[in-house]
């Protein structure tokens, strides 16, 4: 059973001393299908470990129901992990940052009125404690000392960066211990954090992309004694919509990383292979702008998105050879890629018309949020009758994220949050005319002070200055898209409209989605939610991986949420993450 101890300034393993050399690997951002695969090739690198989060948000989307299945079985990714002869660093938050959806923090927890995250509030630790009282019994078999190869667990995620609380991790970690996580616990901190992040009797780590000499002189100032670790080395970055696809050249990382193996130190690497945000589950930023994550996590990272080596894994694979050993097996390629152009969504079905069969409307005064619709992912679609004709000015305050007007179905304008925006001229054309707001959760904020991110329309609604009261208020999340009755032929309807369409493949094998010409909106393949997309960038192209794809005949559908020139996707080789830098 291998069994980590923490020495003086060492890692102990079974007695012997031990660099831990690992590496980031999300099982939910990976289909299931490719675990193995990506095991695999991080141990041919030279890693001996992987990291892993574990999201609240999914494992646990409704309050008191966990989710362990499937993509959500990361007992079996564990296992796998194991049988590759790797050991793992398990990182089950609550908070994870990550840029994931509300840092993985459930959205049901935003329900309650003014509940402080994070913190020692009763309301978000009842909660805390409910959710690993029923998570970590899993985990236990797990731990290294009981046969398993999680060799050490992390107490919540930077939490020098965010609370004021020092009360607050340091009862995390009592949870833990008192679950019986008997394994090391570790926490992990930027360099300026480590004093307000750290929690007596555990493991401070700390994390940077550069600066190796002054992160680690850091970490010692705090902590005389221990091991030396970068807990996320980060080896490349993540993008946002209307950014540049950001990269780091691979021969400056790998200096970096020879540096920090140089000093003794152990190193997780931030990311070994960063996947994809699939369906809704991208995080955002807000620092006074909001600025969504884009679909793909491939993070510049030494294994790319579709699981293929990129130069930075040749050059990390030498470094790591310098430092322990690596194994001698053949050098892993890239895997087979498809292409099918030119698959026609020849079938249509209009958001508006077919709303009664997305969701159940609620009546109320005044809007209501996702969060108080019992909502986690995708749009809400709010409705009122207009008494008057005319033209008009609508205040829409609180908009969470983006919002596109209707009257009688006719755009009339989008007001996003990133813009500021909260105001558009509509034209009415007759008293009694139907306005629609269908407002798109764009992804909750993951880090920082603006975590308690509610969506929808958080505010009044304003037409001339007089407050409207009397809404329909429906969830449209997209959970599945069987009871949409899609119309074969004629003219495309205009957006918001799903479109679809089929494509038979001979044999599976990954591939890229281009919907060029399309504007903005999400895609399925096979029901699989592989994202969002938007034509502002840098993201072209959507990654489908192979196992999502069946030997025959294939269905892909398209929610355009504006228009599109032709209802026409392209399955191609290659990926396309945009534009870099210069």
């Amino acid at each position: 059973m291998p069994e980590l101890r923490v020495d003086q300034d060492a890692f102990l393993l079974d007695g012997a001393e031990f660099r831990i050399v690992s590496g980031g690997l999300h099982y939910f951002r990976v289909h299931p299908g490719q675990w193995r695969d990506r095991l695999r090739k991080a141990r041919l690198m030279g890693l001996n470990t992987v990291e892993t989060y574990l999201p609240w948000n999914l494992h646990e989307p409704r309050r008191g129901r966990l989710v362990l299945d499937g993509g959500l079985d990361f007992r079996r990714f564990v296992r796998l992990a194991q049988e590759e002869g790797l050991h793992v660093l398990l990182r089950p938050g609550p908070y994870i940052c990550g840029e994931w959806e509300g840092g993985g923090l459930p959205s049901w927890l935003l329900a309650e009125e003014g509940i402080r995250l994070r913190s020692s509030d009763p309301r978000y630790l009842e909660a805390v404690a409910s959710y690993f009282g029923r998570l970590l019994p899993r985990v236990l078999p797990l731990l290294g000392n009981r046969g398993g190869p999680v060799l050490a667990v992390q107490v919540e995620n930077e939490f020098g960066a965010y609370g004021e609380d020092p009360e607050h991790p340091r009862w995390l970690a009592e949870l833990l211990r008192a679950q019986g996580v008997d394994v090391p616990l570790f926490t992990c901190d930027q360099p300026g954090d480590l004093a307000a992040g750290s929690v007596p009797g555990v493991l401070a780590t700390v994390n940077f992309g550069s600066g190796t000499a002054a992160g680690l002189a850091a970490l010692r100032a705090h902590r005389p004694s221990g091991p030396l670790m970068c807990g996320e080395f980060w080896n490349g970055w993540f993008d946002r919509w209307g950014g540049t696809h950001v990269v780091r050249e691979p021969d400056d990382a790998a200096r970096e990383l020879d540096t920090l193996l140089a000093s003794g130190a152990s190193v997780n690497l931030y990311m070994f292979h960063g996947g994809t945000n699939f369906g809704f589950t991208n995080g955002a930023n807000d620092k006074h702008t909001y600025r969504p994550t884009v679909t793909s996590y491939d993070y510049d990272a030494p294994l790319d998105e579709a699981g293929d080596p990129t130069p930075k894994f040749d050059a990390f694979r030498k470094v790591i050879g310098r430092h322990v050993p690596v194994s001698d097996e053949p050098f892993p390629g890239p895997s087979r890629k498809l292409a099918v152009p030119g698959v026609v969504l020849g079938e249509s079905a209009g958001l508006l018309d077919q709303r009664e069969r997305l969701g159940e409307a609620v009546f109320g005064e005044h809007p209501l949020s996702m969060e108080e619709l019992g909502q986690d992912f995708g749009f809400v679609l709010y409705e009122r009758p207009l008494d008057a004709a005319g033209t008009a000015l609508l205040e829409v305050r609180g908009v969470r994220d983006r919002a596109q007007v209707f009257v009688d179905g006719r755009p009339c304008g989008v007001l996003e949050r990133e813009a500021h925006e909260a105001a558009v001229v509509v034209d009415v054309p007759r008293a009694g005319a139907r306005l629609h707001l269908l407002v798109e959760n764009q992804g909750r904020v993951n880090y920082g002070p603006a975590l308690h991110d509610r969506k929808g329309v958080l505010g009044d609604v304003l037409l001339d200055g007089e407050v409207l009261r009397g809404w329909s208020s429906r969830p449209v999340g997209l959970a599945s898209l069987d009871g949409l009755r899609f119309a074969v032929g004629g003219r495309p309807v205009p957006g918001p409209a799903f479109h679809r369409g089929v494509f038979t493949v001979a044999e599976p094998a990954d591939t890229f989605l281009d919907l060029t010409g399309w504007t903005k909106g999400c895609a399925w393949i096979n029901g699989f939610p592989l994202g969002r997309y938007w034509s502002r960038g840098p993201q072209r192209r959507l990654y489908v991986p192979a196992p999502v794809l069946v030997a025959g005949e294939n269905e892909i559908v398209v929610l355009e949420l504006h228009a599109t020139v032709a209802p026409v996707a392209d399955l191609v080789d290659t990926p396309d993450l945009g534009p870099t830098e210069e």
